[in-house]
């Protein structure tokens, strides 16, 4: 880390693609609420730059921005406690992006698991940007010169490539612009599997909408989707170890835990010895007190989108204020005459 004293600041972002899950909410979004009541600044971006790297319809794209927005709040960010805005609002992310995409080894973009995941063997068909957005996330981070950023384990890759491209940028033209941000990775809950699948993480892409919870589902529909999960035979151990073979009873207990912000020690010493035919109930009425309220504030907010865009507006203009000093600090070191 530089010697200079960065202030300590929070950044992360979440693409809106739909059907944000369970596993979003747990993983990072209950998180991020909790973070914005430490003291720590806060900003948290949607990030629809990143979501158009692959074909979205434009329609749908506006709808999906303003959704996710939406679940920010019902999920209790407060807009005036944290910065809540849509990525493509602050130009400066972009501009950032393409100047760190000049710093950016090739070597380190060939590395990146996330672009060979998603290309798979259509790597030729796929967009330069679906390629080198990894120099897009780094700015995205460092724009705002963030020194903490919130993440699953999927990926810490990512943050691990910002720290060496602002531990080179800063070498190359011997400035102190960047902090090397830290990933935060912690919780009971930091990966939520599939209720149809406990080997495979939660997502919204998956064909089957029985394998998730989505945040726009009516408590009937979460009930349902928990008592149908996929389980095994045996009665919940006692002991952590006796999870271990067991992925879709540990998934089913780490979301008890998660909701109940409890351990999953305590979850077991609770419910150890007992079925599945007593536990999915309890669960399932765990999850639709936590979870339907926060849907039926998500579709009072969507019925007013205009609020909606006001928010959002009002939190790229707080955005621009930190970043585009950040970016006039990067132009100077690197040459670049401005205004």
């Amino acid at each position: 880390m530089s010697e200079v004293n960065f202030k300590k600041r929070v950044f992360s972002g979440i693409q809106p693609s739909g059907n944000l899950t369970l596993g979003n909410y747990l993983g990072a979004v209950k998180r991020f609420v909790e973070m914005q009541n430490t003291g720590i600044e806060t900003i948290y971006c949607v990030v629809d730059l990143h979501a158009i790297t692959v074909w979205q319809d434009p329609a749908a794209l506006k709808n999906q921005t303003r959704e996710l927005a939406a679940a920010y709040i019902a999920c209790g960010l407060d807009p005036k406690k944290s910065i809540l805005f849509n990525q493509s609002q602050v130009s400066a992310h972009a501009e950032l992006g393409w100047i760190l995409s000049c710093v950016t080894r090739l070597g380190w973009m060939n590395r990146m698991t996330q672009f060979k995941d998603k290309a798979g063997k259509n790597a030729e068909k796929m967009s330069l940007g679906l390629y080198a957005y990894p120099a897009l996330m780094a700015a995205d981070i460092l724009a705002y010169q963030a020194t903490h950023v919130p993440v699953g384990e999927d990926q810490k890759q990512h943050v691990e490539l910002t720290r060496d491209i602002a531990a080179k940028f800063n070498h190359d033209f011997k400035s102190e612009v960047f902090p090397l941000p830290e990933p935060i990775i912690e919780g009971t809950a930091t990966r939520i599997m599939s209720l149809r699948d406990g080997s495979k993480k939660m997502s919204k892409s998956d064909p089957s909408d029985k394998s998730r919870i989505n945040m726009t589902d009516n408590a009937d529909t979460i009930a349902s989707k928990i008592r149908k999960a996929k389980t095994d035979p045996d009665s919940l151990p006692s002991e952590i170890e006796g999870l271990s073979s067991r992925p879709e009873a540990r998934n089913l207990v780490n979301i008890y835990a998660a909701l109940s912000d409890t351990s999953i020690t305590a979850v077991l010493q609770e419910f150890g010895g007992q079925q599945f035919g007593t536990f999915k109930p309890i669960l399932a009425e765990l999850a639709v007190n936590h979870l339907a309220p926060i849907s039926n504030e998500m579709a009072r907010l969507m019925a007013d989108p205009t609020e909606i865009d006001r928010i959002l507006g009002d939190g790229a203009q707080r955005a621009n204020i930190i970043a585009s000093p950040v970016l006039e600090k990067v132009k100077n070191a690197i040459g670049i005459v401005a205004r």
